[in-house]
């Protein structure tokens, strides 16, 4: 199957990274990537609301300046929102100053809709180098995920998604 847990070894070879939340509670922590998009945010903010639930959506720069009316409902609805960069780049095959230039660029456009967004980061397909988050950690925090879904495959149903990320989720 398609759906996995962070391999345990990553948190430990990279410990400034937040890849899950300490919590006794029964907390989940939802996080949406590479919106906003007409549709597909609209759908994700309707079934949060449906189950007075609150997320946090990482959004590429790009997909802001293009549907800012999308951005601004997600921020309307109370959720969290990240950086993810300007052009969803990956990090480990974009120098570390080209990286960083479009976290800022993306950083801009937030600003521009959401003056005081929180300083969290996520590296476009969790690849990030070194250099790279030695430049944003003490702006950014920057997070991870203990749960990936992979519900981009397009070989992985709903259902499986969703029972697949039942099974890999605790709290936190």
């Amino acid at each position: 199957m398609n759906l996995f847990r962070t391999p345990f070894i990553l948190p430990w070879l990279f410990p400034k990274l937040t890849w899950r939340i300490d919590t006794q509670q029964k907390e989940l922590y939802l996080t949406f990537d590479d919106g906003p998009i007409p549709g597909p945010t609209e759908f994700v903010l309707n079934t949060l609301a449906q189950y007075q639930a609150k997320a946090t959506f990482f959004c590429i720069g790009d997909n802001i300046r293009k549907h800012p009316d999308v951005f601004q409902k997600v921020s309307d609805a109370g959720h969290g929102v990240g950086n993810h960069t300007f052009h969803h780049l990956r990090g480990w095959g974009t120098s570390t100053e080209k990286y960083v230039d479009n976290v800022k660029q993306c950083a801009v456009e937030m600003a521009k809709h959401l003056p005081d967004h929180q300083s969290l980061f996520r590296p476009p397909y969790g690849r990030i180098r070194g250099k790279q988050i030695q430049h944003l950690k003490d702006e950014y925090q920057i997070i991870m995920w203990d749960v990936l879904t992979s519900d981009y495959s397009p070989s992985l149903s709903p259902e499986d998604c969703l029972k697949g990320s039942i099974r890999a989720s605790r709290p936190g």
